[in-house]
């Protein structure tokens, strides 16, 4: 079975970057639309971007648009390049995959999710 597994995160001054990468062990991403999320202690889970695995399209949650971008390096491997961070994009960012063709906000449409990687943004 595929799994996910998150790198890249840590601490960052405000304004920084950091590129977060999501890795499919064990063959390649089994959905069509790949996803990443975010989850902020104390918050509820919360979309950030999505992409069609076959290069459909992407969407942006407006906190980030303009700001990060999702990406897919063959198939297994997807991105999210995060510039200019603020401290409000602290949190627990995990990538998904889901079936649908659908660039979906809610987590309840992806399948299958990875651990997370931690990223801290410091003012």
């Amino acid at each position: 079975q595929v799994q996910l597994g998150e790198s890249g995160g840590g601490l960052v001054q405000a304004g920084g970057s950091l590129k977060l990468s999501c890795t499919a062990s064990g063959g390649s991403f089994s959905g069509n639309t790949l996803a990443w999320f975010r989850q902020a202690p104390g918050k509820e889970r919360e979309f950030v971007a999505a992409m069609h695995r076959v290069g459909l399209g992407e969407r942006y949650a407006d906190s980030v648009k303009g700001r990060f971008t999702v990406s897919r390096e063959n198939e297994n491997m997807l991105y999210l390049q995060m510039n200019s961070l603020r401290p409000e994009d602290t949190a627990v960012y995990s990538c998904a995959t889901s079936d649908s063709y659908i660039l979906g906000y809610s987590p309840a449409i992806y399948t299958h999710w990875g651990q997370g990687t931690q990223v801290t943004v410091s003012s």
